[in-house]
């Protein structure tokens, strides 16, 4: 693939003008912020349909997620809104005749589910099609137009709503869970009917003609089981009748047919114990043997597209970059040289045949946005969802490399402070979560990770990508496997030794956050590293790994790619790779944070960090739980709220008094009487 010249040289103009212009990137800006989050290619090729994120105004909204609208665009950018406003749609898929979109929404804020809608792309309002008697998970319109086939469990049990309000609600934990079934509606009669299938189903993909299905199917719908034991289904739609299944093994990622039906290619693992799907697979759709198709490839292939019967487009991210680029399904091919710039591509979306394929994309200079990928062209931006950060300053942006103390050679995103210091900057550490994932070097700047506001406030900020990340292959991100945070976390301290040794960093004025693994880093190091750091912040975090197997959601994925152990296997070692276990040395000031409903790392594991700190030292910490909140905060003020208490933290540790903790009250009704008066 070309390197984006042209796209490059426009984000050096950008960034002249935004710092001839001085204007900092601040919490608020992060806090509204639009993002592109899906989009779909039209039948013909020549039309976008797309998902724009659009986060509710703090202090004047009603708290809750952010709305998704629906627009459309042409392949030169000209876009226009469809459906807007108060609205949240989670799912789109064009009509198979071009002319009509289908989405699901719940636009009536007193039903109980969401709805099946139909917009037509020459205008006109969106009218109701369907509503089925649980909520619709995803929606799959036939390639002949002649049903649509969506996921969704059955109803819930009899009278259970008149019930719960009658205070009957007992959770039977785990087993009450329903499994998500393959429904086929036929939009002439809006009647729906289920397949019974052998599993909890989830992904899906119609063969071209319509005659057959594939799909993803866990053995229950507990997410371990999706996550380490799903295998693609291949089924008769007439019948329902399974014909064949593909025999993946561990994680499973996106799949399709090819054009003439002849073969399944999917995204899937090396075997039980690989942490993540990233290997490209063909195999027959009858069944059979797989084959890589980019084999020994020192990546993670991320998503695809059939060009044709014989070669794919596919996706793959190495390094700090990602790669688009073609392969023959027949013939065994080395990959090419990593992209060195332009965007980040997260995601595609294409139809065979066509040249014409849609990208989700972001870079240093914005968030998600919708591109077109043309052939060997340099991508294409279709989208300018937050004009005002022409006019906001960015600190410089680099991917760097550095050695770890075992020779290791590690690379990481590094944002400089806009102001260097003298004898060093406060470096801020901010570790990514998984650890089965990586950083790009793209958007860097989130609500949980504000790097551009933490640059803008004097602060060097790094990302590193510990061993046990993706994007360096499966034996690169088996490293840190049975080796709970000992290596990988020192790899971390490496990273941050490194920027202290080139002068950008003052080693006294460390501190270190990060969500889930995260922080699982960030307890760790604020403990058994405490000498490295000066303040943390832990978000969902991990601190005792054997109360995490029996309190998480996850246990056999923490088994089969993390541990490699049960705790009963060697009940010391796994006690001591938690961050209780060393509480008491802790010295770093340690704000704790997580919502109380987290179903994959349970509240329960903020509060021992927090109760044993606060027992066995004098050192300052801070447990916050956000009611209603999951594994991530997803509600507009919840978001701001932790933003807000992060960077306070590490202003007051880092760059301020120090000692007790800053206030725990942040102000918000001062706040809301400035924004009611404004």
């Amino acid at each position: 693939m070309k390197r984006t010249y042209a796209l490059a040289t426009l984000v050096v103009l950008a960034s002249i003008v935004s710092a001839g212009q001085a204007t900092p990137l601040t919490l608020e800006d992060v806090n509204s912020l639009r993002q592109v989050t899906a989009a779909r290619l039209s039948p013909d090729g020549e039309r976008i349909a797309y998902l724009l994120q659009v986060p509710r105004e703090i202090y004047k909204d009603a708290d809750g997620p952010p709305y998704h609208e629906l627009h459309v665009t042409d392949l030169e950018g000209d876009s226009r809104p469809y459906v807007t406003g108060d609205v949240d749609i989670t799912d789109i898929a064009w009509a198979s005749d071009g002319e009509s979109i289908f989405f699901l929404a719940k636009r009536d804020q007193e039903a109980d589910f969401n709805s099946l809608y139909r917009i037509r792309v020459d205008g006109g309002e969106a009218e109701q099609l369907f509503t089925h008697v649980n909520g619709i998970q995803r929606i799959h319109p036939s390639p002949d137009g002649s049903r649509i086939a969506f996921t969704a469990t059955d109803a819930p049990p009899e009278k259970f709503k008149e019930l719960q309000e009658k205070g009957f609600r007992a959770v039977v934990y785990e087993e009450s869970v329903l499994p998500t079934k393959v429904w086929m509606l036929d939009p002439e009669t809006l009647e729906a009917a289920a397949h019974e299938l052998p599993g909890s189903a989830s992904d899906f993909a119609w063969s071209s003609d319509g005659s057959r299905y594939a799909v993803a199917l866990a053995p229950t719908p507990l997410i371990d089981d999706v996550y380490t034991s799903r295998d693609i289904y291949v089924v008769d739609t007439a019948s329902a009748k399974v014909q064949a299944k593909m025999g993946s093994v561990g994680k499973l990622g996106p799949f399709a047919f090819s054009p003439d039906g002849e073969r399944i290619a999917y995204i899937g693992s090396v075997d039980i114990n690989d942490p993540s799907s990233g290997r490209l697979y063909v195999t027959s759709s009858s069944g059979g043997e797989r084959r890589e198709v980019v084999p020994e490839y020192l990546g993670h292939v991320n998503n695809f597209v059939w060009l044709d019967d014989a070669n794919i487009r596919w996706l793959g991210g190495r390094g700090v970059y990602t790669e688009w680029a073609i392969a023959s399904i027949f013939e065994t091919e080395s990959p090419g040289e990593a992209l060195q710039s332009g965007p980040i591509i997260r995601t595609v979306h294409g139809n065979p045949g066509q040249d014409a394929v849609a990208a989700i994309a972001d870079s240093p200079q914005h968030p998600l946005e919708l591109f077109v990928l043309r052939g060997n062209a340099e991508p294409r931006r279709l989208t300018d969802s937050n004009p005002f950060l022409a006019d906001r300053e960015f600190a410089k942006q680099e991917a760097i490399t550095y050695t770890a103390r075992d020779g290791l050679e590690l690379d990481a995103i590094l944002i400089h402070p806009t102001k260097r210091e003298r004898g060093g900057n406060p470096l801020v550490v901010i570790a990514h979560g998984g650890p089965e994932s990586h950083y790009s070097n793209g958007w860097m700047t989130g609500y949980g990770r504000p790097g551009q506001v933490f640059a803008a406030n004097g602060y060097a900020v790094v990302y590193p990508n510990y061993r046990g990340s993706t994007g360096r292959g499966v034996e690169f991100s088996k490293l840190g496997q049975h080796d709970y945070a000992e290596e990988e976390f020192n790899d971390i301290v490496d990273a941050k030794r490194h920027l202290v040794e080139e002068g950008l960093a003052d080693a006294d004025r460390v501190g270190i956050t990060g969500g889930s693994y995260g922080g699982y880093a960030s307890m760790w190091s604020a403990s058994a590293l405490t000498e490295e750091y000066a303040a943390a912040v832990a978000f969902v975090g991990i601190s005792n790994q054997i109360s995490k197997f029996g309190t998480g959601d996850i246990p056999h994925e923490m088994h089969n790619v993390h541990a490699r152990a049960w705790p009963w296997d060697d009940w010391m070692w796994m006690l001591k790779r938690s961050p209780v276990y060393h509480a008491g040395k802790t010295k770093t000031p340690l704000l704790i944070m997580g919502g109380d409903r987290d179903p994959r790392v349970h509240p329960s594991q903020s509060l021992e960090m927090y109760r044993f700190v606060k027992i066995r030292t004098d050192t300052p910490v801070r447990l916050v739980i956000y009611p209603d909140e999951v594994h991530g905060n997803r509600n507009t003020a919840a978001q701001y709220d932790y933003s807000l208490r992060l960077v306070r933290w590490m202003d007051h540790y880092l760059k301020g008094p120090g000692g007790e903790p800053p206030p725990y009250e942040l102000g918000h009704a001062d706040r809301l009487e400035a924004s009611d008066e404004g």
